[in-house]
């Protein structure tokens, strides 16, 4: 792979989507159970994939947004994040296909997006 194959792959969700609606819905013990089935389908993604993970990511907090006018807390349907590396850019978007955080997590998709500045020491 060359030097341009790195991608950020960021999760996102409307959390007042219908899926999030079903989501909260949930009784605690519904959730539990599919946090436990979720967390070990996470797991073995990361294990199937870990030879294109540059870095792991991870959840995202709360934004705090600072423009012209000021710093301000916002909402944004950013959830997850994590860096691949991949022959394409087509190739990277597939490695996402029937990912976890949409087939079992109330995440609504992944946009997947090439690295274009320096990368990261161990991604080249």
């Amino acid at each position: 792979m060359s030097a341009n194959d790195t991608y950020l792959a960021v999760f996102t969700s409307n959390k007042s989507s219908p899926r999030w609606q079903a989501w909260y819905a949930m009784t605690p013990e519904e959730r539990r159970a599919t946090d436990e089935i979720g967390l070990a389908a996470l797991k073995a993604w990361d294990e199937a994939h870990k030879d294109v993970i540059v870095y792991a990511g991870g959840p995202l907090g709360p934004t705090k947004r600072t423009s012209p006018d000021g710093v301000a807390d916002v909402v944004n349907e950013l959830t997850v994040f994590v860096v691949v590396r991949a022959p394409s850019h087509d190739a990277a978007a597939r490695l996402f296909e029937g990912h976890p955080h949409f087939t079992i997590f109330p995440c609504d998709s992944v946009d997947v997006m090439p690295l274009l500045g320096p990368k990261p020491k161990d991604a080249v």
